[in-house]
């Protein structure tokens, strides 16, 4: 047998004696929960880092060129940025204009 097996296998052993079984089952399950844990918990962190990123994210209606920050004005043209968000808005409280109407006509 190997030398190192019998050590470990015997510290094992004192160890089951004075601690008890049901510590060793405690610390494998804490051990099995962490490695389950841990990686949900940095996907939530990436997740809610994605978010705050994508909020800040702003379209000049003008250009079309992508800023990210604070900035109120398009840095390729000039362009407001604010007032895209007021339109969209406003088109949204007036759903009539925006419905298409259908007529239906029969096939033969």
């Amino acid at each position: 047998m190997n030398k190192n097996l019998v050590t470990y296998s015997i510290i094992f052993l004192i160890f089951i004696s004075l601690f008890g079984f049901n510590f060793f089952l405690s610390l494998i399950g804490n051990l099995l929960l962490l490695i389950f844990l841990i990686p949900l918990l940095i996907l939530s962190v990436l997740l809610i880092s994605f978010n705050s990123l994508k909020s800040k994210v702003k379209t000049c209606n003008q250009c079309g060129t992508i800023t990210l920050g604070i900035n109120n004005n398009c840095m390729n043209c000039g362009a407001d940025l604010e007032n895209k968000n007021s339109e969209g808005i406003e088109s949204l409280k007036k759903p009539s204009e925006t419905t298409i109407e259908v007529k239906a006509e029969e096939i033969k």
